[in-house]
């Protein structure tokens, strides 16, 4: 099969294009031939290999797995011996292993039927974004009608859903993002939006009930001056920090901070399962949620969508067709 391949840890430039052997599946997993496949954050780490701290999961001199990708959409075409959930010829998007390729493995239990609303490039660049949103915001607790919510990345891959979950359960919203990014805020619902090239969310002139922060610039101080007394601040990542841990450390000093303060910091791991999938299909198909793709890229174009994608110009998300 075709297959982008690394062979080590670099720039978009040790991504290239290969014929491999199709992978093979375990008892509980399938095989998916891949229609399309998302860009997302996290394939951007394994591609350079940074934080260094990552290393000592995905592989210390190189990648375990040399196919990068996470987010997948396609058509099963083999199960394993314990499958139950899928049958060849199921549409299926969600977690596979590696598939910036023709073929990914899958297991079960990190796939979702396909929503049918949706065409399989716009399924791919769902399952790691939308998920990270939902499990945010629910790690904040449950958000009510009116809840001042603001989110600071907005306009990015986990951004631009965290803004329709949050509209969707009530909140008002309130987005931030760069000035070019500001109109696909609004079109996504947020009640309010921020420039940061000219505003400051922290300047003191409004409080949140809840804060996203997606985009990782911000210190704690900065969050907190913008929380409510006993508002929730839920960072979920961000690319700011050292070469070893990255943003871990801001992350980790937020959990130690968080018990001996009234307002509430905490931190999301994004956890792949079939039943956050399953939840956010019902929201697609019910039209409450919706993929924005601001550009597809073919398998060979790969290295050039993970340059697109890490200047920082992505509206939403990056699909690979295939």
């Amino acid at each position: 099969m075709r297959a982008i391949v690394q062979e080590t840890y670099g720039s978009a430039d040790v991504l290239h294009l290969a014929y491999i052997a199709r992978p093979g599946i375990g008892e509980k997993e399938v095989l998916v031939r891949v229609h399309a496949a998302g860009l997302d954050r996290g394939t951007w780490h394994v591609t350079t290999g940074l934080p260094y701290a990552l290393r000592l999961v995905y592989g210390i001199r190189a990648p375990k797995n040399p196919v990068p990708g996470l987010d997948l959409a396609g058509t099963v075409t083999a199960v394993g011996a314990a499958v139950t959930r899928f049958c060849v010829g199921d549409e299926v998007f969600g977690f596979g292993k590696g598939p910036f390729a023709e073929f990914a493995a899958a297991p079960e239990n990190k796939l979702g039927r396909k929503p049918a609303n949706l065409t399989f490039a716009q399924a791919s660049v769902v399952p790691v974004s939308a998920s990270t949103a939902l499990q945010a915001l629910r790690a904040a607790g449950p958000v009510t009608p009116g809840q001042k919510v603001l989110i600071l990345g907005a306009s990015g891959g986990v951004g631009s859903y965290a803004v329709q979950l949050a509209k969707a359960a009530g909140a008002v919203v309130t987005g931030v993002s760069s000035t070019a990014k500001l109109d696909l805020v609004r079109s996504l619902g947020a009640d309010h939006v921020i420039d940061y090239t000219h505003q400051d969310f922290a300047d003191g002139s409004e409080r949140y009930d809840l804060i996203l922060d997606i985009a990782g610039n911000p210190t704690l101080a900065r969050l907190r001056s913008a929380l409510a007394p006993s508002g929730t601040a839920v960072i979920t990542g961000g690319e700011e920090g050292g070469s070893w841990t990255g943003s871990l450390d801001r992350q980790l000093r937020a959990l130690v901070l968080s018990p001996f303060i009234s307002q509430r910091l905490t931190m999301v791991m994004v956890k792949q399962g079939a039943a956050d999938l399953e939840n956010l299909r019902g929201l697609i198909e019910a039209g409450s949620l919706k993929p924005v793709i601001d550009r597809t890229y073919t398998l060979d174009q790969v290295p050039e969508a993970m340059r697109y994608f890490d200047a920082g110009k992505a509206r939403g998300k990056v699909a690979i067709t295939i």
